[in-house]
């Protein structure tokens, strides 16, 4: 299959099938030519990618998932213990975007919405001391997007 096969057969662009490529979680053959063809395998292994990915597994536990799911000897206590990891990572997350809703609340709370040009939601982005700064929050990695 080429890459446009494998990009509509896996709903995967063609941009992240390369991408998967650079980082050596996929080897399609290469032709002569230089065209790159997937086998079955390669089929199964990015339909595997898109549903870890789509589950919020970074592209290093994705990784390690391929390293578990390739070796006959593996141990299902450790694939466990990578996806219950994962759980508390998300759990994680969940407890900071909640916290960050609930301040957006209160800063929320305080703007009157008549119309006027003051706006109190404005001021506490601009504040020293915004209510939306809380340690240790997403609000703190929004500014560096992470490529994993």
């Amino acid at each position: 299959m080429t890459i446009g096969d494998v990009s509509r057969e896996t709903g995967l662009p063609s941009k992240t099938l390369r991408y998967y490529e650079d980082i050596g979680l996929v080897r399609p053959h290469r032709l002569d030519n230089g065209y790159r063809t997937y086998d079955p395998a390669d089929l199964e292994r990015l339909r595997f990618l898109k549903r870890a990915r789509s589950l919020g597994f970074t592209i290093e536990e994705c990784r390690s998932l391929i390293d578990l799911q390739d070796n006959p000897n593996r141990s299902n206590a450790e694939v466990r213990r990578l996806a219950l990891a994962h759980i508390e990572a998300l759990d994680h997350k969940i407890g900071e975007l909640a916290a960050l809703r609930q301040a957006l609340e209160e800063t929320v709370s305080l703007c009157t919405g008549d119309g006027g040009p003051d706006c109190a939601i404005l001021e506490d982005l601009a504040s020293d001391q915004s209510r939306l700064d809380l340690p240790g929050c997403l609000s703190q990695r929004a500014a560096v997007p992470s490529r994993s």
